[in-house]
């Protein structure tokens, strides 16, 4: 990714970071100081405290000591973008890199956190603006959890859901996304509910697999987009290692071992994926699956093309139209209302754009 004068943005960043840090490490990081020191850092840190100076529970020197050897954030906020529907995107600089995180709001208020997972996309979805930039490198367990720190300040009161549908694949970076997840809900931390998060996935069989023995009551949501297993490689390039037979064995695995309902996500291209055909292959592979179906109306991308040819918005009757196709073959299906796009911050745009 191009250099941009916000990186690097920490002179003292050799330090060792703490937010996003599960208790345990806290305490070696603050030995030889007692346990009770750490576990009031950390609730400093999960109640959003930004700088050593506001934890007035610590004495004057234990602050400045701790300034001189940490650091609490590795990433910074550089720009808040605020859209009329009331959705935010902050983009946030890392040390090497640009991230970009969102807040989506519904119709009824509730605040969606989207996290990402990795700086650029390996995917190359030909749809998506993240995939337009390439991959850099996976995101550490606390540059995600700084992400929804970041997101709770800006939204000013509580966050009720948790979507890792940002940047990047979230289970090609399967390690660092666990242990972020754990910090989350875990209760000495974040304490969010686990049935309240959400995660996207291309179709990572291996990564499904491992979610199926590892995250109880995580929420799995495949980015389908279309089941032509064609039409799908060239579409979403990367997924070819991947293909539609395994993912769905994949999925009906984890349906077996978590007992829970997967959301198929189709992001709906006028003209290419909306035909009688595609309603036909979307019915085939959600068979035997308990699904819901979600429409995505694309979310227009600077100079998206499809094989030359640029990319379109579905109209409402596309939409419609292929909505009640799916529901014809027996399908549950919802369409994603369009929020966050006044700031590029929907499905699909998010990725820094220099100005």
């Amino acid at each position: 990714m191009e250099h941009h004068p916000y990186l690097n943005p920490f002179n003292e960043r050799m330090k060792q970071t703490l937010a996003g840090k599960p208790l345990a490490e806290l305490i070696e990081h603050l030995k030889p100081l007692p346990a009770f020191r750490a576990r009031q850092l950390l609730h400093h840190i999960c109640r959003g405290t930004r700088t050593f100076a506001e934890m007035t529970d610590f004495s004057l020197s234990l602050r400045e000591d701790m300034e001189r050897r940490f650091t609490l954030y590795s990433s910074k906020v550089v720009q808040r973008l605020t859209d009329k529907d009331g959705s935010i995107k902050l983009q946030i600089a890392l040390n090497d890199n640009m991230i970009e995180a969102v807040i989506l709001r519904d119709r009824i208020e509730r605040k969606t956190a989207c996290l990402s997972t990795q700086a650029g996309c390996p995917i190359g979805c030909v749809f998506c603006k993240t995939g337009k930039l390439g991959f850099s490198r996976n995101l550490a367990s606390t540059e995600i959890v700084e992400q929804f720190l970041h997101l709770q300040r800006a939204a000013g009161s509580r966050i009720d859901n948790i979507v890792v549908m940002g940047m990047g694949e979230p289970l090609l970076n399967p390690v660092e996304l666990r242990k972020a997840l754990i910090f989350l809900t875990d209760e000495e931390t974040l304490n969010f509910s686990k049935r309240s998060i959400t995660i996207s996935t291309c179709g990572i069989a291996e990564g499904i697999r491992g979610l199926a023995e590892n995250a109880p009551n995580i929420r799995l949501a495949l980015s389908l987009t279309t089941a032509d297993q064609d039409l799908r490689k060239r579409l979403m390039p990367a997924t070819v290692a991947n293909p539609l037979p395994a993912v769905k064995e994949a999925l009906l695995y984890y349906q077996q071992r978590q007992k829970r309902r997967v959301t198929l996500e189709i992001v709906l291209l006028g003209g290419v994926n909306n035909r009688q055909e595609d309603a036909d292959t979307v019915a085939v592979f959600a068979r035997g699956l308990d699904a819901v179906v979600n429409l995505i109306p694309w979310n227009p991308v600077s100079d998206a093309l499809f094989e030359g040819a640029p990319l379109r918005q579905p109209t409402r009757a596309e939409t419609d139209g292929f909505a009640e196709n799916l529901r014809k073959r027996g399908l549950n299906v919802t369409v994603r209302l369009k929020r966050g796009r006044g700031v590029a911050g929907a499905c699909g745009q998010l990725g820094y754009v220099e100005n």
